[in-house]
């Protein structure tokens, strides 16, 4: 497809140069125009309107192929909620008839598993929308997002000491989006620390910032940190993905990004957000 695009492309770019060429020549020879001015008008017209005519054209493929994708996500987003809800109801259900403490813990693993398919599936729909609408932009304190973030991370990440410093901080953001930025920052921190991971939080008011104890990062990681896929341990789970995603994040709303790191002392991340974002003014 992407092949008869560029076919399509270049054909473009050679039958408006041809027409150009033609119209200067039919004006000037032809009707024996001899005023420049008019010949370029009449050329350019004549050169508009056929690029316009073949860039239709050229552009309808890729616009089907781009339509037809969308269309599938959005269906094979709204097909995962259906089994999510069920699981969830079964595990209610369950719980009422199984009572005994090995039970309740398989039953606790499957509603956790069901809780970070949500997630999951929060995000694909946040994602898929904010290609196909605007942004929805809030005013919140940035405290209360962290407080309702962390309900989640707490029961994926039991063994974690939280250390948590909230002063009030009002931003006028995308709050789903801020809300997975700071679900990547965390899951890093625990990711790359050890058996019993410190975390630690702090919000002022105009800033956020993430740090973990754990393994570091030298100077050429903290170069290349931000590449999509790249992971300066290939032995960990993940894509590699999360801060490519917060820094275009950070990029759109003109948050500035600070990331502080050792070997063997951790890593602290500090999101500075503007003036404009501030109490929403």
């Amino acid at each position: 497809m992407f092949r008869s695009v560029t076919i399509a492309l270049a054909s473009l770019y050679v039958t408006t140069t041809a027409i150009l060429i033609f119209g200067i020549y039919y004006v000037h020879d032809v009707l024996g125009v001899n005023q420049w001015g008019v010949i370029a008008f009449v050329s350019l017209i004549l050169t508009l309107v056929a690029g316009s005519v073949l860039a239709n054209i050229a552009i309808a493929p890729l616009k089907e192929h781009f339509e037809h994708l969308e269309r599938f996500s959005k269906e094979t987003l709204h097909e995962l909620n259906l089994p999510i809800n069920t699981i969830s109801a079964n595990v209610q259900m369950l719980r009422k008839t199984h009572t005994d403490e090995k039970s309740l813990r398989r039953l606790e693993r499957i509603e956790t598993a069901s809780e970070m398919l949500q997630e999951r599936y929060n995000e694909l729909d946040y994602l898929i929308k904010k290609q196909t609408e605007r942004e929805k932009i809030d005013s919140f304190d940035v405290g209360e997002l962290i407080d309702e973030r962390l309900r989640f991370l707490r029961s994926l990440y039991p063994s974690v000491t939280w250390e948590l410093s909230l002063e009030p901080c009002t931003v006028k953001l995308d709050r789903i989006g801020l809300g997975k930025v700071i679900d990547n920052l965390i899951e890093n921190g625990v990711k790359y620390s050890a058996n019993s991971p410190v975390i630690t939080v702090r919000t002022g008011e105009h800033y956020l910032s993430i740090c973990d104890q754990g393994i570091g990062m030298d100077e050429i990681t903290l170069m290349r940190i931000y590449e999509r896929y790249y992971q300066s341990d290939s032995t960990m789970a993940g894509y590699g993905i999360g801060l490519s995603l917060v820094k275009r994040y950070c990029d759109r709303h003109h948050i500035h990004l600070h990331v502080a790191s050792q070997v063997g002392a951790g890593t602290c991340i500090k999101l500075e957000f503007k003036k404009g974002e501030i109490d929403g003014k």
